[in-house]
């Protein structure tokens, strides 16, 4: 299953799921690149294996549509994105998902479900994090939510390509 795809590919956006832990909130998100013509990324380690039957079905019948790259660990896959817009997805961001002007081709870097992005990483990027607000004080948005609210909204702004 792991396929690479050039960073000149025409993608809408790349999503960048940082050691995800929970099977169905990556195949639900498969899915939703799928259908927005993302490229997923995932950077190692996992908490599941790509052959977890909970994954194969939240990401149904469309896996091979997929375009896909596994990343052995961070410094692999920032070596692989130099040059890119990198935003991370974080609760702790002042600046909110709105607060951007996003472009095709932009990498939209998410947390696992259980730790999120390592602090480090949000303090040397502060001025790339973006928060989803909320309008109470639940802790966090489920993280395949999340990455459909950050899609939809970057599509929104450049338009919905097919």
């Amino acid at each position: 299953m792991q396929r690479q795809f050039l960073l000149n590919d025409n993608f809408n956006f790349h999503i960048v799921l940082y050691q995800p832990d929970i099977p169905p909130n990556t195949g639900n998100i498969a899915r939703l690149c799928v259908a927005t013509n993302s490229h997923l990324h995932i950077i190692k380690p996992m908490g599941f294996s790509l052959s977890d039957k909970r994954l194969k079905r939240a990401g149904l019948d469309y896996w091979q549509h997929l375009k896909l790259t596994i990343h052995s660990s961070a410094d692999d896959f920032f070596e692989y994105a130099k040059g890119r817009t990198l935003y991370f997805s974080t609760t702790k961001a002042e600046k909110t998902v709105f607060d951007f002007k996003y472009k095709r081709g932009d990498m939209f870097i998410f947390g696992s479900e259980t730790k999120g992005l390592p602090e480090q990483l949000l303090v040397d990027n502060i001025d790339k994090c973006i928060n989803i607000p909320t309008t109470s004080n639940v802790r966090s948005i489920n993280l395949s939510d999340s990455v459909s609210i950050v899609v939809y909204e970057a599509l929104r702004q450049v338009g919905f390509n097919r």
